[in-house]
């Protein structure tokens, strides 16, 4: 006990001893606070920008992919429940909303450099832009569709025989994931001519 003791305060003298100006234990404190503030603004900006109002506020979304969405189940149902944005294109677990907020970044050097600015761009491009997000969904198993559609919950009996059919076998067995089947579901689809399958 006194060896423990002893410990202690000669850590406390550590603490208090100045380094230049400041004491370290005064640069740890500050430290902290700072942490705290840097901590609180980055969540705070990382929220901010995981809104449908921050999504559409350019109008290459919102004269766009946006006007599409409103004519769909996922904006307006019988239920009132209604997916955002981020709901589909942002993953809730907060490691995965990072990777994706970094991946995010090449679309705001397409902003700058006006990549899709006019709707002939948008359609010249859309393909593009849709088979990039298509492959984002399968690599992670359709992530987003899976915060709100889970799959151990679905009612086959509710579902017509061929969706039932595939949810039950293909979907349960890992061999496909929802955007396998489930393309142009919120968005209309581009131009696929030339796909096979389609």
């Amino acid at each position: 006990m006194k060896a423990l003791i002893a410990f202690l305060k000669r850590y406390w003298v550590v603490l208090r001893r100045p380094s230049v100006h400041y004491s370290l234990g005064t640069l740890t404190l500050g430290g902290f606070i700072a942490g705290i503030f840097f901590w609180g603004g980055f969540n705070t900006a990382l929220e901010a920008t995981n809104t449908e109002a921050f999504c559409i506020s350019c109008h290459e979304m919102s004269s766009n992919v946006y006007v599409e969405i409103k004519d769909t189940i996922h904006y307006s149902n019988r239920s009132g429940v209604r997916a955002t944005c981020p709901d589909c294109h942002v993953p809730h677990k907060w490691t995965d909303k990072i990777a994706r907020k970094m991946q995010a970044s090449k679309e705001v050097w397409g902003k700058i450099f006006g990549t899709i600015s006019t709707r002939d761009k948008f359609l010249a491009m859309r393909r593009e832009l849709a088979e990039h997000e298509w492959a984002r969904l399968k690599a992670n198993d359709s992530l987003e569709c899976r915060n709100c559609h889970a799959f151990d919950y679905m009612d086959f009996t509710r579902q017509s025989p061929r969706a039932a059919q595939f949810h039950s076998t293909a979907l349960a067995n890992g061999e496909a994931t929802c955007i396998d089947c489930h393309k142009g579901i919120a968005h209309r689809l581009p131009d696929m001519r030339g796909v096979p399958g389609w």
